[in-house]
C-alpha cells in the first residue's frame, strides 16, 4: 500500500469529511506526527508544510490550530510550530481521564447499538482475536482505529466524541513510539476484543468492566515503556 492509498484508508477509518482542505491537511499532518515522521521537538513552518502537502496556507494554519488544541503541536509566535514532546507522566494523566470517559462510552454503546451495529462489533471482536493470534501489529492498528470510531459513533454522545478526539492522537503517538519494545500485542488485542464482544451482546456493565481492564493494561504498558 503506497502513501496515498494508506492515507485514503486512514481517512475512511477516521470517518473524516474528505471535501474540506482543512480536514485533509489535518489528517495528513496528524498522521505524520502520530507515526513519528515528524519527530517530537521538530520545528515546522507553514511554508514547508504547504510545499510538502500541496495545500494552501489557510487550511494548513487551521489544521495546525486544531493540532495545537489537541496537544500535538505548540505554536510559538514568530518562531514557528513545534511538535510536542512525548511525556510519560502526561500520558498517565491522560489515561486517568480516558478511564472515566471510555467506561461511559462503552457502557452507552452497549445500550444504544442497533442490531446492525452489534453485528459490526461481533465481527470486530473476531477480527481482533485473529490479529491477537497472528501477532499482526498492522492489522491491529487498523482495527483499533475502527474500534475507536465505532464506539464513539454508537454511544451517541457528541461531547464524549469531542473529548475522545482530543485524546486519541496523543494516545496513538505514544503507542506507536513504544509498542515494539513494550507492548504485549496478543494481550492488548484480546482486551479490545472483550470490549467489542460485550457491546455486541448488549452487556453494558461488562463492557464498562472490560474497558477498565483495557485501561489497566494501557497504564501498565505506559509504565513498562519507561
Amino acid at each position: 500500500m503506497d502513501g496515498r492509498q494508506k492515507l485514503g484508508a486512514y481517512r475512511g477509518l477516521r470517518g473524516e469529511n474528505r471535501s474540506s482542505l482543512t480536514d485533509q491537511a489535518y489528517l495528513q499532518i496528524e498522521e505524520m506526527i502520530v507515526t513519528l515522521r515528524l519527530a517530537p521537538g521538530q520545528m515546522l513552518t507553514e511554508t514547508s508544510l504547504m510545499t510538502e502537502l500541496g495545500i494552501g496556507r489557510t487550511p494548513i494554519r487551521e489544521a495546525l490550530q486544531r493540532l495545537a488544541f489537541e496537544g500535538l503541536v505548540t505554536i510559538l509566535p514568530r518562531r514557528g510550530v513545534m511538535v510536542t514532546e512525548i511525556n510519560h507522566a502526561r500520558q498517565l494523566q491522560l489515561l486517568e481521564l480516558r478511564r472515566e470517559v471510555e467506561r461511559m462510552i462503552m457502557r452507552d454503546a452497549a445500550r444504544r447499538a442497533t442490531p446492525e451495529e452489534r453485528a459490526s462489533f461481533a465481527r470486530l471482536a473476531s477480527d481482533l482475536d485473529a490479529a491477537a493470534q497472528a501477532g499482526d501489529d498492522v492489522k491491529f492498528m487498523r482495527l483499533d482505529l475502527t474500534f475507536n470510531g465505532l464506539t464513539v459513533a454508537v454511544c451517541r454522545n457528541e461531547y464524549a466524541a469531542k473529548t475522545m478526539q482530543l485524546m486519541q492522537g496523543l494516545a496513538r503517538r505514544f503507542w506507536y513510539q513504544h509498542y515494539r519494545e513494550a507492548l504485549d500485542l496478543k494481550r492488548c488485542a484480546t482486551l479490545h476484543a472483550a470490549v467489542a464482544r460485550a457491546i455486541a451482546e448488549g452487556q453494558a456493565d461488562e463492557a464498562a468492566r472490560a474497558s477498565d481492564r483495557l485501561i489497566d493494561y494501557m497504564s501498565e504498558f505506559t509504565r513498562a515503556s519507561l
